[in-house]
């Protein structure tokens, strides 16, 4: 996938978008009783997009911070019934071009929240703060394609004779929830595949029994956060600087976030023990009846037992055995070499370039602009590729 999202707001804010970010509502004047009302009643699930995470985002994570919002509200009432956390497009991508852009929440998925009982009202009044705000399009970056908040959206672009174009897109990992997980693991892996995972967790209780641990409740979960955030900075992100320790904003994003969401029953940490050694530990966030699995760390020094894998097979059979999860959204890369061949669900993620006038030239800049900048990256992305190999 052309990776639009991850430069967001990496360029200092400019004066060309100045009247735009005026004109547009800060994340932080958003009530967060409402926040927590609409998400429990959105038509589609994003864990990245809940309260305790999206602000702990804007307020210090690298690269991601002072996001602002496209708010729709009910005309009578004036419940919050629609939600879009946005940056000026000059901010994201170093465009000059009258757009927004999704914000990004660090996990790779941007639908945005409407209310499931006000899904045309809330998309039409989502679209109609856009415009209010001086902006000609709308990027949104990694949304699912044929979700339940793209339709809605679809539907009143449709209604007003205008059409969304898809800038890029892959397909992504999932789990289908409902199934019996040894069952679905046994269709996914086949039984050669499980009986050699089953010989290396037998060769890793040499190291001491191996233990599933979930950490859920606050006062547990903030040691559990360390030991994860130790583990993923021993690894290859280490190494290459992207472990979320590693940057002062990033660790106190993080910080932030898991307790905060620990507090409503959405974030838990998973870790995986060979005796009072921690081999693997992964983040996951739930929202409605849907986890997201953010992050994976793991000791690299016991990577000839499949730790990663190891912990997958057991996040597995505990989200397939909880009735309050459906679904899980891997957010993973396409083509992951560790959770593709064990969650065999399939969806569509992608970027989309929505029009917010008919017939307007500036949109056709904006599309050519993206694309341009698309192609330059990604021929950047093959000459460092093929440099590492």
């Amino acid at each position: 996938m052309v990776d639009i999202a991850h430069q967001a707001a990496i360029n200092p804010t400019s004066a060309k978008d100045a009247a735009m970010a005026r004109a547009l509502v800060p994340l932080t004047s958003i009530d967060p009783g409402q926040w927590r009302a609409l998400a429990q009643r959105a038509v589609e699930p994003n864990g990245y997009y809940l309260p305790g995470w999206e602000l702990a985002v804007s307020a210090t994570a690298r690269g991601r911070t002072d996001a602002s919002a496209l708010p729709a509200c009910d005309g009578s009432s004036k419940r919050l019934i629609g939600l879009m956390p946005v940056i000026p497009l000059w901010r994201a991508l170093n465009i000059p071009l009258p757009a927004l852009v999704s914000a990004h929440p660090y996990g790779t998925l941007c639908s945005p929240l409407i209310d499931r009982d006000a899904q045309t009202e809330a998309a039409t009044h989502l679209l109609q703060q856009a415009r209010k705000a001086g902006a000609h399009a709308l990027v949104l970056n990694d949304v699912s394609l044929d979700g339940a908040a793209m339709n809605s959206l679809k539907q009143v672009l449709n209604r007003d004779g205008l059409k969304p174009r898809v800038l890029s897109s892959y397909i992504r990992a999932s789990l289908d929830a409902t199934q019996d997980g040894e069952t679905m693991l046994r269709d996914a892996l086949g039984t050669k595949k499980l009986k050699e995972l089953r010989r290396q967790r037998h060769r890793l209780e040499d190291h001491g029994p191996v233990v599933f641990e979930i950490a859920r409740k606050p006062d547990e979960i903030r040691p559990a956060l360390e030991t994860f955030l130790q583990l993923e900075a021993s690894g290859w992100k280490g190494k290459r600087g992207t472990a979320l320790i590693q940057h002062a904003g990033d660790s106190t994003f993080i910080r932030r976030a898991v307790p905060a969401l620990a507090d409503t029953a959405q974030c838990e940490i998973i870790t995986l023990r060979a005796g009072t050694t921690p081999v693997a530990a992964g983040i996951v966030l739930r929202h409605q009846d849907r986890a997201f699995f953010f992050k994976l760390g793991i000791d690299e020094s016991f990577a000839k037992y499949s730790p990663g894998a190891q912990l997958t097979l057991d996040l597995t059979r505990h989200l397939c055995a909880d009735p309050a999860i459906a679904s899980a959204d891997s957010t993973a890369s396409a083509d992951h070499p560790m959770i593709n061949p064990i969650w065999r669900g399939r969806f569509a993620i992608g970027d989309v370039l929505i029009p917010l006038r008919r017939n307007d030239p500036v949109v056709a800049l904006i599309h050519a602009a993206l694309v341009g900048l698309n192609v330059a990256r990604e021929a950047a992305r093959r000459v460092v590729h093929r440099f590492r190999k």
